[in-house]
């Protein structure tokens, strides 16, 4: 999945760093870069002996958003989570000086695995399939089973008012984000269709689920997994961008997601066939036994909240979809496919005030 450079890199510059603080690359190096990521670009590094490590790095130039392409905080909790049952590749190193290849970037394992970038698991067997997907959930669960204080995580994030802090920063981010102007047309991103109703909607307190707070990834679903070459189990979690301590409902809400896009349509970008609701995809568990299976390893059943989290979720994509969009339009996207992802926006926008229309959008809990 690693191809040309598109954002290059001082070599020279980072084969001295490397030099200097990390003795397990072997230098000179070559650079691949990876097509996957909408935010960072991540590159594919293998080293004088072969070895192959990762390299994220914040983008180049100015950022739309101060708030995004946290790569420190990544590695944070990347280097928290090394001692723990939570699979996580190893790390080598963080660099914080811009002056080295232009923005800061970590280093760490290559895992020679699986990315599987469609969650209904093509090409696999009804038994591989449906054990990949209880171990995703089993790993989430061990994820939000962990004390934050334990590993070191006790400042990484507030363990109450996730989702009000939520709120306030994907609507912070979606006023900065609407009015980025395209360097070629000079058409904005445009605003989140219904964006005043659905934060009115989210920001009651009769239906916001109570504080819970444990460490969560922020962005934990199938693609951003590693799998074992040939069994059917996760090696690595990748992608911890908008890791924080936060609600664990956050991060099943996301896992979730294809259900919750086929329900209304299969043709959307996210959705697929597999899920659509008359669907019998030998080796797929249901929507409900994905809750099951996390509620029998997370030791909390987040049933009786799951609507209001799935409709939160859609409003949380809606804002990351415009995002991608902004970093499109100022030619700042990692990935290949950006412009046609921010597309997505409006049509995730349209899913969720369906969801938060269902639920009367007078503050009671959905019945989803």
């Amino acid at each position: 999945m690693a191809g040309p450079v598109r954002q290059p890199i001082d070599i020279p510059s980072l084969e001295r760093y490397i030099e200097r603080n990390v003795p397990a690359i072997q230098t000179p190096i070559s650079l691949k870069q990876f097509g996957f990521g909408q935010s960072n670009p991540t590159y594919q590094l293998t080293s004088a002996n072969s070895s192959k490590f990762v390299l994220r790095k914040k983008p180049p130039g100015k950022l739309v958003s101060k708030t995004a392409h946290k790569v420190e905080r990544e590695y944070r909790i990347l280097a928290a989570l090394q001692n723990t049952d939570v699979p996580v590749p190893r790390v080598y190193g963080l660099c914080e000086d811009d002056s080295v290849i232009g923005s800061p970037f970590y280093i760490m394992e290559f895992l020679d695995g699986r990315i599987i970038t469609e969650p209904h698991f093509p090409g696999v067997s009804k038994e591989q399939r449906e054990e990949m997907w209880h171990d995703a959930v089993r790993t989430l669960a061990k994820l939000h089973r962990l004390d934050p204080k334990a590993i070191g995580l006790e400042t990484y994030g507030k363990p109450s008012g996730f989702y009000d802090r939520q709120i306030k920063t994907f609507g912070t981010l979606g006023d900065a984000q609407s009015v980025v102007k395209d360097v070629e047309t000079g058409d904005t991103v445009g605003e989140v269709p219904r964006m005043k109703e659905i934060v009115q909607f989210f920001s009651s307190k009769r239906s916001q689920p109570r504080d819970r707070g444990t460490p969560i990834h922020g962005d934990y679903k199938i693609d951003n997994l590693v799998y074992h070459k040939t069994e059917p189990r996760v090696i690595g979690i990748l992608d911890w961008e908008m890791s924080t301590i936060g609600h664990p409902l956050s991060d099943l809400s996301n896992l979730i997601a294809p259900w919750t896009y086929s329900a209304f349509s299969t043709e959307r970008r996210n959705a697929s066939p597999s899920f659509a609701p008359t669907a019998t995809t030998p080796g797929l568990p249901s929507r409900e036994q994905v809750v099951r299976w996390y509620a029998e390893v997370a030791g909390w059943d987040p049933a009786p909240d799951l609507a209001w989290g799935t409709a939160f979720a859609m409003f949380r994509d809606s804002i990351i979809f415009q995002g991608i969009a902004s970093r499109y339009a100022v030619r700042q996207a990692s990935s290949l496919e950006a412009k046609k992802v921010g597309e997505e926006m409006r049509p995730c926008a349209e899913i969720c005030w369906e969801l938060v229309r269902r639920a009367g959008g007078r503050g009671q809990k959905s019945k989803l």
